[in-house]
């Protein structure tokens, strides 16, 4: 039985690159600028942008209001966006929850007292 060489699928990442989630700082602008590029989008203020980068290197790149993400199309970046909107969720303020304002709506009224004379 000869053995035949296989292409990997996917290039795996060594363990000194690692993933860094951060928020952007004004000197990322440059950065952000770049990536906006590849990506064929309009460079982002960097206030309220969430970035992934991998081993230092600046991969993808979501606004925190909710805009489009902007990525780097020559990487594989489908799982960091992925992970970007998830922890552009975990940040938002939390909100009460709806049960607690829908209970209160269907809390019976109290009768009116009753005079006597």
């Amino acid at each position: 039985m000869t053995r035949t060489a296989t292409i990997p699928s996917h290039t795996a990442q060594s363990p000194a690159e690692g993933l860094t989630i951060r928020i952007a700082v004004p000197a990322d602008a440059a950065a952000l600028s770049r990536l906006a590029q590849l990506d064929s989008a309009p460079a982002p203020e960097p206030a309220g942008m969430l970035m992934a980068e991998v081993g230092g290197e600046l991969r993808a790149a979501l606004a925190l209001d909710g805009g489009r993400a902007i990525a780097d199309p020559f990487q594989r970046t489908a799982e960091l966006v992925a992970m970007l909107v998830e922890r552009a969720r975990q940040l938002e303020p939390l909100a009460p929850p709806r049960t607690a304002r829908r209970w209160r709506r269907l809390r019976a009224p109290r009768p009116a007292p009753v005079r006597r004379a």
